[in-house]
């Protein structure tokens, strides 16, 4: 058969993956003419795993190509911003205090010669700040309160780096509107067969009927529904680097005082950690642990525990998780996008990222509607390679820590073992600052070497440095960065005043809205 261009391509799935999907293929090859035809089939009986949704913040730039507008996303989805991510209790207490720091997503450079990092190691200024506090201005932002727009910022701008919390149940919502208004084709159906010959998908059966394309992409999320037909022995646990394999999430109430916070929060607990995301209407929580531990039933009374026994819970999800990743993403005519192709515990917000990544790695490789098998190893090996630098730096999150309590945070530390690479710059960084060149030649698109410091010394994993410093010249540095802050802070609007412009109304008529929904 000869080759020729894609004419059709079907997604079997909706939820965050199958739609951002859609949306994106659609508007790269049927924006000035329709030259592909472009179906979604999701079954309204299996529904969307979402639970709530924080981002990175390269997110932005994803809806922002899509043309979509910031304003009437974030009002449709419930979302608030995110300038980060605080980590609680990541390690011992110190004098008593709770552990802490926070990762933002800014990439802080101030003046000539020593970066600021060395900087401030050198000139001790862990002795009266946190990293964070010391090398960023979103520090500085989330302590006042403040979101990182300002009154006049344009869509998708703001005084810092930001991502989003969003409900991902609404957020799919959305973007099947937009797509669909597009010209994306939804099909609501269940799959009941799948009709392969080797590694090709030649047909799927709905109660609809037979559909057929030349490319399938699979976002049925965990249960990878077409991709185990077409590719059996494809998968690669992250287990022994990663135990998280559960879940168990909640909705909570607010009380009628509460103002959403503008970052994400991630504290450890006994056998995981938990998280906060805050949304316009409510507060999402959960418990990421380790399910040979502890049973659901244990994971939900430590969840409310930390979350307090007056808290008023709306909803409860348990989840089970596959923790790692396809060994070949792309088998045949069929590609796994999303959890079906992939999952890497939810610490840094990174599930949005990889299907973004994943589909735009597609629409470069699909140059045809024969594609080598060359092309798709190439694909394979980018996906991998993302997933692996992913695990890397999450498992950087857990082996730095000096937890001893129970035998998870003990294991945790021997997490490293897992990653040679990690390993041995692990030791290199005891001896000098993580830089650029030492992670070159990695695939990931959004953590880099700034990032690893915001974790390295968060964690308190500081370089022995023994270098001349002109402490003048930093105690200016730091100064500047301080009156920076102070700058951005009285520039940018409270979290609570942009919600509300974006609303036009208070967070108490929003939470009544919502209560009579």
């Amino acid at each position: 058969m000869n080759s020729g261009p894609v004419s059709s391509i079907i997604v079997v799935g909706g939820g965050s993956s199958g739609w951002m999907s859609a949306l994106y293929l659609n508007r790269l090859y049927n924006q000035e003419k329709h030259t592909v035809d472009i179906t979604v089939i999701e079954s309204k009986d299996i529904g969307i795993i979402g639970v709530g949704e924080a981002t990175v913040h390269s997110i932005r730039f994803f809806f922002a190509a899509m043309g979509l507008d910031e304003a009437e996303l974030l009002k449709e989805t419930n979302a608030t911003l995110k300038a980060g991510i605080m980590f609680n209790n990541w390690m011992k207490p110190v004098d008593g205090k709770m552990h802490q720091y926070f990762h933002p997503f800014e990439h802080v450079q101030i003046g000539p010669g020593l970066d600021i990092a060395s900087r401030w190691l050198l000139s001790g200024r862990g002795e009266i700040e946190r990293f964070d506090q010391g090398a960023s201005l979103s520090a500085h932002l989330i302590e006042k309160g403040h979101s990182p727009k300002m009154a006049n910022a344009r869509p998708y701008e703001g005084a810092v780096p930001y991502g989003y919390h969003l409900d991902a149940t609404l957020m799919s919502r959305y973007l099947r509107k937009k797509a669909t208004e597009a010209g994306v084709k939804h099909i609501e159906g269940t799959v009941s067969q799948v009709n392969v010959n080797g590694e090709n998908i030649e047909s799927i059966v709905t109660e609809h009927g037979v559909h057929q394309a030349d490319i399938y992409l699979d976002s049925t999320g965990f249960r990878g529904l077409l991709i185990n037909q077409v590719k059996s022995d494809n998968w690669q646990s992250f287990e022994d680097a990663l135990p998280c394999n559960k879940a168990v999430a909640m909705q909570i109430a607010y009380d009628d005082d509460q103002v959403p916070n503008p970052y994400t929060t991630a504290t450890a607990l006994d056998n995981g950690w938990a998280w906060q995301i805050d949304l316009v209407n409510r507060r999402g929580t959960g418990y990421v642990y380790d399910g040979n531990r502890i049973s659901k039933e244990q994971a939900e009374a430590a969840l409310i525990a930390h979350n307090g026994e007056n808290a008023t819970i709306l909803k409860t999800v348990h989840l089970d998780m596959n923790v790692g990743c396809r060994k070949e993403f792309w088998v045949g005519n069929c590609v796994a996008i999303g959890l079906s192709g992939g999952f890497i515990e939810p610490l840094e917000s990174t599930g949005l990222h990889i299907i973004n990544i994943g589909v735009r790695l597609l629409a470069t490789h699909l140059s045809s509607n024969q594609i080598p098998q060359e092309v798709r190893d190439s694909y394979n090996r980018l996906m991998n390679g993302a997933y692996q630098d992913l695990k890397q730096f999450i498992v950087l999150h857990y082996c730095l820590t000096n937890r001893d309590d129970t035998e998870f945070w003990q294991q945790a530390q021997r997490s490293v073992d897992f990653c040679p690479e990690l390993k041995r710059n692990l030791t290199v960084w005891q001896h000098k600052v993580c830089e650029y060149f030492d992670l070159a030649g990695g695939y990931s698109t959004t953590f880099t070497d700034e990032n690893y410091r915001f974790i390295l010394y968060g964690m308190q994993h500081y370089p022995n440095l023994n270098m001349q410093v002109d402490e003048e010249h930093s105690k200016d540095l730091f100064e500047k960065l301080g009156r920076k802050a102070t700058q951005t802070v009285q520039n940018t609007l409270s979290h609570e005043a942009f919600i509300q412009s974006l609303h036009d109304m208070s967070l108490s008529e929003i939470a009544d809205m919502w209560r009579n929904h």
